[in-house]
């Protein structure tokens, strides 16, 4: 999925992202080149750019008409992308992952114990950005860096759980994924100076955009292809982490036999069987429909906001992810 593709109708994103990733290349810059070049090897594997793209647009949503993104703004965004990258690389040591992004993983090319300080160094920079931005702003990447811990801590928890509930599965999603394109959302408001109750409504969006595109993330890793995907497919599976798709097969007409094939390590056979059970399943389509749900939230928050290029930027971006639920593939 392109983010940058539905946030394109607001006619300076393209220019402020490229401002944002001259930055955050120099964000990483460190005394040793060794360290840099750990640091910055999954910036230059490029991304999607998908949380400093909500910084941006929601930093100008007090703006009746498009105007590039302020240099605090722009800084908002690169704190919230380290952050993010220093967690892939983190989840990529978990995960014992050797791609991302079509390219070597961190961890595999460097190892465990360098993949996990340079995602420290990335965390550390991005609170030294933030700090720069203000005691708010920096209490709130705090906090966030806190709930992605604590949501990823959730779903480890619960790593081969066949008993595993729906509430126990959002509850994770929440804090490792929703979490922080809420504090995009609300840092590029708060550097923006929107007004509080238009940072609070930019809050509420993108954390029902980030549940519905971790869903939709997580039906993906069901449905879709290795390339497709640009990291191995079934991974959740073999890894035991029993997504909203699979839970809902589970507890579908004939989920006896994906039950009790899961439960403990799978084999690669074991786990294209898994995935088959899904799919014939209504796992993939009961999965969809919350997608959807909270897609459509998102988009009724904005009505709150200010007419705005910004805001329909934000819309587009919403509207994109409903028809990505519907056809996740597309």
């Amino acid at each position: 999925m392109t983010i940058a593709s539905p946030l394109s109708v607001l006619p300076t994103m393209s220019d402020d992202l490229a401002r944002l990733e001259a930055r955050l290349r120099l964000a990483v810059v460190a005394d040793d080149d060794y360290l840099t070049e750990i640091a910055g090897h999954l910036i230059a594997a490029g991304g999607k750019r998908v949380r400093p793209g909500f910084a941006i647009a929601a930093g100008g949503t007090r703006n009746n008409e498009a105007m590039p993104a302020t240099d605090d703004v722009i800084m908002g965004g690169v704190a919230v992308e380290l952050v993010h990258i220093g967690s892939l690389y983190h989840d990529d040591v978990m995960d014992e992952a050797e791609m991302r992004r079509n390219a070597p993983s961190v961890n595999s090319r460097w190892g465990n114990l360098k993949a996990i300080l340079a995602g420290d160094f990335l965390l550390a920079r991005a609170s030294e950005i933030a700090a720069g931005l203000g005691t708010e702003v920096a209490g709130l990447l705090a906090a966030t860096i806190s709930q992605l811990c604590e949501g990823q801590i959730l779903e480890l928890r619960d790593t081969y759980n066949v008993d595993r509930t729906q509430e126990d599965y959002e509850r994770s999603i929440a804090g490792k994924t929703a979490s922080l394109l809420a504090t995009a959302c609300r840092v590029g408001g708060i550097v923006g100076e929107c007004p509080r109750a238009d940072i609070d409504a930019l809050t509420e969006f993108g954390h029902a955009y980030g549940m519905a595109f971790q869903i939709v993330d997580d039906i993906l890793d069901v449905i879709a292809t290795d390339d497709q995907l640009g990291k191995p497919a079934g991974n959740d599976l073999l890894e035991g982490v029993y997504t909203l798709p699979v839970l809902r097969a589970m507890h579908s007409e004939g989920g006896s036999e994906l039950r009790s094939l899961l439960g403990g390590e799978l084999s690669v056979a074991q786990r294209d069987r898994a995935r088959d059970l899904v799919r014939a399943s209504v796992g993939v389509d009961d999965a969809l429909h919350e997608a959807r749900g909270w897609a459509d939230k998102a988009g009724a928050v904005l009505t709150s906001l200010p007419a705005s290029a910004s805001t329909d930027a934000l819309l587009a971006a919403a509207n994109h992810l409903i028809r990505r639920a519907a056809d996740p593939l597309s």
